[in-house]
């Protein structure tokens, strides 16, 4: 399955439903008992103590007989169709829309809106609003002790199901909408992880490489030199030299080898382990897009009084290369990157001279996810985690980011801002 896949696929977890399930039947139970016998309401006792029955099977099918751990979306709809037909049962029996507990109607249709697909969450609002509308025509009338029926004003009776319905309606779309927003933020923070951990995974095997291209840089130039000697000893004798030979023209491939293998792995060892200024970060990532890109980048420091060596890492290393990636990508043709610090504060300042953020996503900016309606730049903007992952990487590491238009230069702007001290805790 890929990665962005997992959006498509949902499912809720068993145990949580069970126990929610749990207590809406013991409150049931409770309220349908305390109502017959206590305050001597007259409705059909046994069969709701028998719909009541239905739901405590239902519950323990998932625990005995459902072995799996996460329900799936087709399942979950199957069990909640039943709770909301339950529920509707019972407040059948128990005087309709009128009954003060028909509030709970909507409860399994929000609570599907954050862990179901769209269709079904859709399914079940179509079906509770269906259930409301049924409750509030019929209905069987709940008697007062005084075998008076309960009697409710004409507007007020008929006010109860459009508010449930409006409530319905609007605390589902607000629970889809969070819903949504939290699968998104979710793949967006796994995405990252996975990012990272590969960023890991290549250093590590990196410094690795180094060290055993110089463990066995030693012995090859011993074979090598133990292999001249037995050159000149066997060098009349044709089969033994021919076998030297050979054994020497593979001593040579291997430290070729060894000297490509280490030609980068040296370097960028050597960067990892010393410490750095924060213009050391810059320079590092500015090489290496101008490697790759025909923009200029314009880098411009005022950091020489106040060059503060800091342990590398990784995580600033990825954010900043991140926004810098993300303004090499919109700019026409120039990037400008402005290093500043002084006593208290050290902060860099990306411009680019692009388009710009657009207004729709500008109040948007570190979300996952955003795209903008602009048609010149739809091709680019993509799902927008570039921005999300290097705002969450450098946040993490005690940053202050601010996105904006540059008043100057017209392309968008980056602000990121350390505290001087933060910095020195990495």
């Amino acid at each position: 399955m890929k990665f962005f896949e997992t959006s498509k696929y949902f499912s809720l977890k068993k145990s949580t439903y069970i126990n929610l399930r749990w207590i809406a039947i013991i409150g049931q139970l409770i309220t349908a008992n305390f109502v017959y016998l206590i305050l001597n309401f007259k409705f059909d006792f046994l069969l709701a103590n028998m719909i009541i029955l239905i739901g405590v099977i239902s519950n323990c099918y998932l625990i005995y007989i459902n072995k799996k751990t996460q329900l799936s979306d087709g399942i979950a709809f199957i069990f909640l169709f039943i709770d909301i037909f339950l529920l509707t049962f019972l407040i059948y029996l128990t005087g309709g829309i009128a009954n003060p507990f028909s509030i709970f109607l909507i409860i399994p249709a929000i609570f599907s809106s954050s862990n179901l697909g769209f269709r079904s969450n859709l399914l079940l609002v179509f079906i509770t609003t269906l259930a409301i509308v049924f409750l509030t025509f019929f209905f069987k009338p709940l008697p007062y002790p005084i075998s008076e029926h309960f009697h409710v004003d004409f507007y007020y009776y008929h006010s109860i199901p459009i508010s449930l319905i409006i409530a319905l309606i609007f605390l589902n779309y607000f629970a889809l909408s969070f819903g949504n927003e939290s699968r998104l933020r979710k793949e967006a923070l796994n995405k990252m992880e996975e990012i990272m951990a590969k960023e890991h995974e290549l250093l590590s095997l990196g410094g690795q490489a180094a060290a055993a291209a110089h463990s066995l840089g030693t012995p090859f130039s011993t074979i090598k030199i133990i292999s001249n000697d037995l050159l000149k000893q066997f060098k009349d004798n044709e089969e033994t030299k021919k076998d030297i030979e050979l054994l020497k023209s593979q001593i040579d491939r291997c430290s070729e080898i060894l000297k490509k293998l280490t030609l980068n792995p040296l370097i960028e060892d050597d960067f990892i382990d010393r410490n750095l200024t924060m213009r050391d970060y810059i320079n590092e990532i500015v090489k290496s897009f101008q490697e790759i890109s025909k923009k200029k980048f314009i880098v411009k420091s005022q950091q020489d009084l106040n060059s503060l060596n800091i342990v590398k890492s990784i995580e600033i290393v990825y954010g900043l290369r991140n926004f810098i990636g993300n303004a090499n990508k919109f700019a026409n043709q120039k990037i400008f990157i402005e290093l500043k610090s002084n006593n208290d504060f050290t902060e860099i300042t990306i411009v680019d001279d692009g388009e710009g953020y657009s207004k729709d996503i500008l109040s948007k900016i570190g979300e996952p996810y955003i795209k903008s309606l602009k048609s010149s730049t739809k091709s680019k903007t993509g799902l927008g985690l570039g921005i999300f992952i290097g705002k969450t990487l450098l946040e993490k590491n005690y940053a202050m980011i601010l996105c904006k238009n540059s008043k100057d230069k017209g392309g968008a702007e980056v602000n990121i801002k350390w505290r001087n001290k933060k910095l020195l805790d990495l």
